[in-house]
């Protein structure tokens, strides 16, 4: 079992070097497993413990746990364990955050925007994350000191950056699935703009590399959602915080649920205005 302190209180970027690649290959594996559910002629009628969607879900997530103990004993947090208590929690260090199967909508309505999540927090920041949209076949992965990369298929990694300004009108990625008043009014301040729409931790990837300029993300998430995909915008250059603009952080309370957030990538551009 993995010491509930995590095995070091300071990680090197040179494992990190070692801990990407190897984390890369494990989401890859997930997502075969999730595709094993997702390519039959299944039917959701209740989410219940015999629904393709948590059989998928369970698959995914016994790969990654059994892989992540493998590589590095860290603690495992993730949906079927968010009933660890916090008082036990809170002596985590470091540990790993995962969601076997991000964007739940979107692998029901058969869109192929859900994504295999894994990050690995190292006080209160992700330091590594992995997000693997496997039915697109597109990855996206950055370590700190490792830069941040985007694999499309079976093609070589490319870097990716975020836009270093916002453009005119400003490109905004939205949610397929949970769009509400709050985005709405965010949007009418914002003044000119374009919506992307798109399912899962992938909004955040779209600010990462490029594609957009912001994610407001009003509404609720939780951390095992987010972390991944925000080392990815970070080590790319851009921001993920809370509508104080302070970074978001993890692992700091009883509940895992996120604040309402923002992603973008020009750190000068007033996103508070917008607010």
């Amino acid at each position: 079992m993995p010491d509930d302190a995590g095995a070091t209180r300071v990680i090197p970027d040179a494992s990190l070097d070692e801990l990407l690649p190897a984390v890369v290959d494990l989401s890859l594996a997930a997502g075969a497993a999730i595709m094993k559910v997702y390519d039959t002629d299944f039917a959701v009628e209740h989410k219940d413990d015999r629904s393709p969607l948590t059989q998928a879900d369970l698959a995914a997530h016994e790969v990654l746990v059994e892989g992540l103990e493998r590589l590095a004993p860290y603690p495992v947090l993730s949906e079927e364990s968010a009933a660890i208590p916090f008082a036990r929690r809170r002596e985590w260090h470091t540990y790993w955050l995962v969601d076997p199967l991000d964007g739940t909508r979107e692998f029901v309505k058969r869109n192929d925007e859900f994504t295999v999540n894994v990050a690995l927090v190292h006080e209160h920041e992700p330091v590594l994350g992995v997000v693997y949209a496997p039915a697109l076949r597109l990855c996206y992965y950055a370590a700190r000191g490792q830069g941040a990369w985007r694999r499309r298929e079976e093609g070589a990694p490319e870097a990716i950056r975020v836009a270093p300004e916002v453009r005119d009108p400003v490109l905004v990625a939205g949610s397929r699935s949970h769009a509400g008043d709050s985005l709405k009014r965010f949007l009418e301040r914002l003044g000119p703009h374009r919506l992307v729409s798109m399912g899962s931790s992938l909004k955040l990837c779209l600010v990462a590399d490029g594609t957009v300029d912001v994610y407001p993300r009003l509404g609720p998430t939780s951390e095992w959602d987010t972390a991944a995909s925000h080392c990815v915008v970070e080590v790319a250059g851009g921001a993920v915080t809370g509508t104080d603009l302070r970074p978001l952080r993890y692992n700091t309370r009883e509940a895992l649920l996120n604040p309402h957030f923002l992603v973008f990538g020009d750190r000068a551009h007033d996103w508070r205005a917008s607010l």
